[in-house]
């Protein structure tokens, strides 16, 4: 994992703590996708489906969770770009895939993602044909660890 994030191999994005001060003339359009595991029992879904950004221009966009279930339920998320060459240039400074979401029964909320394209996308040979990239997230249940119950806390350890 620390290999793809360093390389962007296989899609995966980069994290960054700024966008570059300047920011290119062309125009990237990042499409946006989303998709939530069946036994996490959540709506999941991209607010905005497209936005034309310039490459270095920080941009925001949102996702919507709602949990329909009548549990409390927590996700995680995993991410990719594609083309995935274009993993190693596309930043993230802010995104809720860095922690885990927790929902209650029936409650929504909207996740940010806070990001650019980084302008030498342009000018590397093997990626400056690429005019669109799409954001894919998958919202998985996160396992939890099982908490005590009151049967479970009052039986004595095993024996060996």
């Amino acid at each position: 994992r620390l290999f793809c994030q360093a390389t962007g191999l296989g899609g995966t994005t980069q994290r960054a703590a700024a966008a570059p001060a300047t920011r290119a003339a062309a125009v990237i359009t990042v499409r946006f996708d989303a998709e939530a595991a069946p036994d996490l029992g959540w709506e999941f879904r991209p607010l905005q489906p497209t936005v034309t950004v310039h490459p270095g221009e920080e941009r925001q966009i949102f996702y919507r969770a709602v949990n329909k279930t009548i549990a409390p339920t927590t996700g995680s998320a995993t991410y990719n770009v594609t083309p995935a060459k274009a993993g190693i240039y596309f930043d993230k400074l802010q995104c809720f895939c860095f922690t885990e979401q927790h929902l209650a029964a029936g409650e929504s909320t909207d996740m940010g993602v806070v990001f650019f394209v980084d302008p030498d996308i342009l000018t590397d040979p093997n990626t400056s044909d690429v005019r669109t990239i799409t954001l894919s997230y998958t919202m998985f249940r996160a396992h939890q660890p099982a908490r005590p119950t009151a049967s479970t806390a009052l039986q004595a350890p095993a024996v060996n």
